[in-house]
């Protein structure tokens, strides 16, 4: 039957699934820890640094780790255990939170002396665990779910991992804003004088508790057996195989491309702290809250993934399965124009509801990407092609974060976001032209039943 002439779609089944549920909080809890990171450690190193391009060196050093390592990572999930390769990233995860949380509370012995450069490295050791853990739970997922279920999951899994993205951000700008306010005054104390900053210490340790609650979710998801094909394949071969069932289907291959240049070229989450400090002021007459630029980045960060968790809910109940290809190509265009617009604004709240809308029009293309994946990906195959989708995706939000940074150092702020939306602008129009199987593709067309077939004769 197809997916589009069901007409007992559920679109909570997924969610009375225990494992899967268990599975959401995980993600869930680990993006808000790892968004409240992100935010504080942009706003850390740009008051440290008032360099644009040590913003985007954020982004470059953590992905020289990731796509060094992210195809072994694909590697192993097809092998081992995923429940425990997530287990043994989530505690990288949790040692890096603890460094930064140990280094801003002793600001003098480290960030004093060694300036971004602990930082840094906290963030590369990041990248390391990101490349194994991105395969791992891409490729968990669909354990813990029927196949018939793969759509509805997706839908679900990107819905919860935008709320995290929506609270993370703005959680992080509101605790660090809060806790630099109120603490100096409430623990009077030789640290307040020597340039202590609750505000990091704070919030890096709310990461850290977030991170641990996280691999507690982990660790209560019932355990499935698994069986994995014996090969006699090297670890050459074996890479070689799925970049070559990536690179050779160009629905899968278009997609991928169509989102790694948007976000390459279209993201401006690298700059948000400059738009929040220098272009994007508030009058005296706005909220109190407002007039601190840490709450404002927060909210900055958090606005694309409030359209796009609200913009999840609606597909969960109405997915796109007409006119799919098209729809995708439109999204992307919409979502480099937004760019185009926020970089021209000068109004704060004009900027905010910008980033709404160019969250939900990206929340549209990555569940149709998303759902695209699970349909046609075999599952002895689907850690290493999820490695190879996060270096398509996933690794282009860092270097385009460089992007971003370097392109504001050589342009200037302003017309470098102009650039980036252009130049997405253009990579749909070239695209569409050029891989009319992606163009033309429709998931109503996919049904459950030729997706098991597909699966089973690869």
């Amino acid at each position: 039957m197809s997916l589009s002439a069901r007409s007992d779609y559920d679109a909570y089944v997924v969610l009375r699934n225990h494992d899967f549920r268990l599975f959401l909080a995980m993600r869930f809890f680990l993006t808000l820890g790892i968004q409240i990171q992100g935010t504080v450690v942009g706003w850390q190193i740009y008051e440290m640094t008032k360099d644009p391009l040590s913003l985007g060196l954020i982004g470059l050093t953590e992905a020289i780790p990731f796509m060094a390592l992210i195809l072994y990572g694909g590697h192993l999930a097809d092998l081992y255990s995923r429940k425990k390769l997530i287990v043994y990233t989530l505690m990288g995860y949790l040692v890096g939170a603890g460094l930064l949380f140990l280094f801003t509370l002793q600001p003098g012995d480290f960030l004093h002396q060694y300036g971004t450069f602990p930082i840094y490295a906290v963030i590369f050791m990041t990248g390391i665990a990101r490349a194994f853990s991105g395969p791992a739970v891409s490729s968990f997922m669909p354990e813990l779910v029927e196949k018939s279920q793969y759509a509805n999951a997706a839908t679900w899994n990107s819905t919860f991992w935008q709320t995290a993205a929506v609270s993370g951000p703005a959680l992080g700008g509101f605790i660090y804003a809060i806790a630099q306010k109120w603490l100096p005054h409430v623990f009077h104390s030789s640290k307040t004088a020597s340039n202590f900053n609750y505000g990091t210490v704070v919030s890096y340790g709310v990461v850290v508790l977030l991170v641990i609650v996280s691999i507690a979710c982990v660790l209560f998801i019932t355990k499935k057996p698994i069986e994995h094909k014996i090969t006699q394949e090297t670890l050459q071969e074996r890479l070689g195989a799925g970049l070559r069932f990536v690179f050779r289907n160009q629905i899968i291959m278009g997609a991928l491309s169509l989102d790694m240049f948007a976000v390459f070229f279209g993201g401006a989450v690298a700059l948000l702290p400059i738009f929040a400090e220098k272009i994007l002021t508030v009058g005296s007459q706005d909220w109190g809250i407002l007039q601190d630029g840490a709450t404002r980045l927060g909210l900055l960060r958090a606005a694309p993934s409030v359209g796009a968790a609200v913009m999840g809910l609606v597909l969960a109940h109405r997915p796109p399965l007409y006119n799919t290809g098209k729809r995708l190509f439109g999204y992307v265009a919409g979502f480099g124009l937004c760019m185009i617009l926020f970089a021209l604004s000068e109004n704060f709240y004009l900027s905010f509801l910008i980033l709404i809308v160019s969250g939900a029009l990206d929340a549209m293309s990555v569940v149709i990407r998303g759902t695209i994946l699970q349909l046609m990906i075999p599952y002895e195959m689907r850690g290493r092609v999820s490695a190879v989708n996060s270096i398509f995706v996933g690794s282009s939000n860092e270097i385009g974060s460089f992007e971003s940074g370097l392109a504001a150092k050589l342009l200037g702020l302003v017309p470098s976001v102009v650039f980036g939306g252009t130049m997405t602008l253009g990579v749909v129009g070239l695209m569409s032209r050029v891989l009319p199987q992606l163009r033309d593709f429709e998931l109503a067309k996919y049904t459950v039943s030729e997706a098991d077939e597909n699966k089973q004769s690869t």
